[in-house]
């Protein structure tokens, strides 16, 4: 048991940022799924329990138990729930995280599970369909939506190959799964489908801001560096700044991906990389991802890695 720990240790210690989301969200699935067992087992309800896990609809209720808009957004409870999260989290996550690093991704997991629940607490306290009602929300959907969606705003025309459907452009796949999701509503789930609309508009609205150079993930990033400083230097105030994070727009490649970004571990691009990883882009625009031979992939893949945090 000890070793399969330190196993898990290590995978996750060398994993990327979407495969570590992806360990958290899956490692409280099983916790739950397994304490729900051994409650079943001994007669016991775990539901009561699990609402202190979910994001209430209901503001008195919220006031008792504020860290709820973090914990939901890693908790799931049926399989296929977190199954088809996970497989997006991994494909549209990864892709995100290789193009903007480590802490825009985690902050826009953040704000896309903060816009998803305050718009799910907006629609229970103001609209007349959930007059008298109450819920609560859980899941990575809201979050995830935001990646899918910022990622097509950002790269609208890049396309990613689907099965049994081919190469289809980012900002379809999310048109169709933001249209489903509208189309959604007034059936089961209606506010969890709300939620995941307010995930997309977190999403988009970071897509539109970074092609204004602005970084809407700085303010929480910052406020988060300021408390973890508090903690590590045991002051009572930070001296932490929150504001908004501009920069300067250098040149890009064809695949619009940003040069000066402002990350940590930042390792120089030579230009026979900077020419290399152009062509290779070139070429997944024209074609797809699927055209290029293994050991395109493999430079694609060591090239981009200078340029993540």
């Amino acid at each position: 048991m000890a070793t399969f720990i330190d196993t898990l240790k290590r995978n996750f210690s060398a994993a990327t940022t979407p495969v570590r989301l992806i360990y958290i969200n899956v490692a409280m699935f099983v916790a739950v799924r397994l304490a729900a067992i051994v409650c079943m087992l001994f007669n016991v309800d775990i539901m009561p329990a699990i609402c202190y896990l979910e994001f209430p609809s209901d503001l008195s209720l919220l006031l008792k138990q504020p860290w709820t808009i973090i914990t939901y957004q890693f908790l799931h409870y049926d399989l296929m729930h977190i199954l088809f999260n996970m497989l997006w989290l991994y494909w549209l996550g990864t892709m995100f995280y290789q193009i903007f690093g480590t802490r825009r991704l985690i902050g826009l997991y953040f704000l896309g599970g903060f816009g998803g629940a305050l718009i799910y607490l907006a629609a229970y306290n103001l609209l007349p369909v959930f007059a008298g009602s109450m819920g609560f929300l859980l899941g990575a959907s809201a979050s995830i939506l935001a990646i899918v969606t910022a990622m097509a705003v950002c790269r609208p025309d890049f396309k990613v190959g689907m099965l049994f459907l081919g190469s289809i452009s980012l900002k379809w796949i999310a048109i169709i799964t933001i249209f489903i999701d509208f189309i959604s509503i007034g059936a089961d789930n209606t506010g969890g489908h709300i939620a995941h609309i307010g995930g997309a508009a977190i999403g988009a609205l970071f897509g539109i801001a970074d092609r204004k150079g602005i970084d809407i993930t700085a303010f929480f990033n910052n406020f988060i560096d300021t408390v973890v400083n508090l903690f590590r230097r045991g002051k009572s105030s930070g001296s932490g700044k929150f504001r908004f994070k501009k920069w300067r727009k250098s040149k890009q490649s064809s695949f619009g991906e940003q040069k000066n970004d402002n990350r940590m571990h930042n390792t120089t691009m030579t230009p026979a990389n900077e020419a290399e990883l152009d062509k290779i882009l070139a070429k997944i625009k024209q074609s797809g991802y699927k055209s290029l031979s293994v050991e395109e992939k493999k430079r694609l893949f060591d090239v981009s890695n200078t340029r993540k945090q």
